[in-house]
């Protein structure tokens, strides 16, 4: 039976830490959906349309991944899409708590929903969206943050200059 996964995020703006993720559950999986993701929390710095350009360009030739946008459950969209799992990234036990309650909250609506959890390399521990768009906007060189395919865009629009 063929395994398809969701890797879901805002992706705001995509990062190296991102796409280590999603092409190691390339490797696991059969197919991944990369589900880009409306957070209503937060205001985004690039569209959806954008953030769905920039993942594609940064995933490159991993031909078993898809990427969509998405609003709404995410154990609802996994059921429509028939994929066993979410795989989730984390960084720190603070990401646990958060994602770990998130994960009972997808099994509680959606049953046969399984969370993987990838920790991430020791060298993206400290790397989030938020980062890139902190040192973006203050000048700085976000080279080993980005995707260098997507760097220009992405200081582009960040870049206070």
């Amino acid at each position: 039976m063929k395994q398809t996964v969701i890797c879901p995020g805002s992706f705001d703006p995509v990062t190296v830490g991102h796409i280590d993720i999603i092409s190691r559950a390339s490797k696991m999986f059969d197919h991944v959906i990369v589900a880009v993701m409306v957070n209503l929390s937060k205001q985004p710095s690039f569209t959806i349309d954008e953030r769905i350009s920039l993942l594609k360009k940064a995933i490159g030739d991993l031909d078993n991944i898809e990427v969509v946008g998405f609003d709404g459950l995410l154990a609802e969209y996994a059921k429509q899409r028939n994929a066993t799992a979410v795989v989730k990234g984390l960084r720190a036990v603070s990401d646990f708590e958060y994602e770990f309650q998130m994960s009972l909250t997808n099994k509680k609506l959606n049953p046969e929903l399984e969370t993987v959890f990838l920790t991430t390399s020791a060298e993206n521990m400290y790397l989030s969206s938020s980062i890139v768009k902190q040192v973006a906007s203050l000048g700085g060189d976000i080279t080993s943050f980005v995707p260098e395919c997507i760097r220009g865009e992405i200081e582009k629009r960040l870049s206070n200059k």
